[in-house]
């Protein structure tokens, strides 16, 4: 598979590679960046090389794909967006995202996501994308509910990190919703 390039105006969305892996471990070790990721805060490069590895099998497999988020103007890498859970029979994935928090508040996430959507829909031919956000990340909520998805409702305990056990709210946009918009 030839990995898609996204651009938008702002945006290039592009394949992971190892020499990510210190910008990766450099905002996946910190806290505010993993406290609504459903996982612990890395605290050793290697977890970076191993996520880089697993969003490259993830592609690989056809389950999913994750691009890294760089500011064209800056050749800064600032986040990563893609899809996983993907089910090519049903037609449907899971859209996930995070930005370094420098980079919070600034419209960013909205435009690769539109990008992103644009793909699943257009390129994957997905009738459905889905997103699990935890109850306490409002940014996540807000964004999704400004992109036309629908709140389905709590999945109760969906996730744990650092063994505590977290509700999440299940959030959808059909393509013909996405079509409307």
């Amino acid at each position: 598979m030839t990995f898609p390039i996204l651009e938008t105006k702002r945006l290039q969305l592009r394949e992971l590679t190892l020499d990510d892996v210190d910008t990766l471990y450099d905002y996946f070790s910190n806290h505010d960046v993993t406290r609504y990721y459903g996982m612990s805060a890395f605290t050793g490069i290697y977890q970076a090389e191993n996520l880089i590895t697993h969003f490259e099998q993830m592609a690989r497999d056809q389950k999913g794909i994750r691009w890294g988020i760089m500011l064209k103007e800056e050749n800064e890498l600032i986040g990563t967006i893609g899809f996983h859970s993907k089910s090519s029979l049903h037609k449907r994935a899971e859209v996930g995202y995070e930005l370094h928090p420098a980079h919070w508040e600034q419209g960013y996430a909205s435009e690769a996501l539109d990008a992103v959507m644009i793909y699943g829909f257009a390129h994957w031919q997905l009738n459905r994308i889905g997103a699990v956000v935890f109850v306490e990340n409002e940014a996540s909520h807000r964004l999704l509910q400004k992109k036309g998805f629908q709140r389905e409702g709590i999945l109760r305990e969906y996730m744990v990190q650092d063994d505590i056990t977290h509700d999440a709210v299940s959030y959808s946009l059909l393509k013909k919703e996405w079509e409307q918009n």
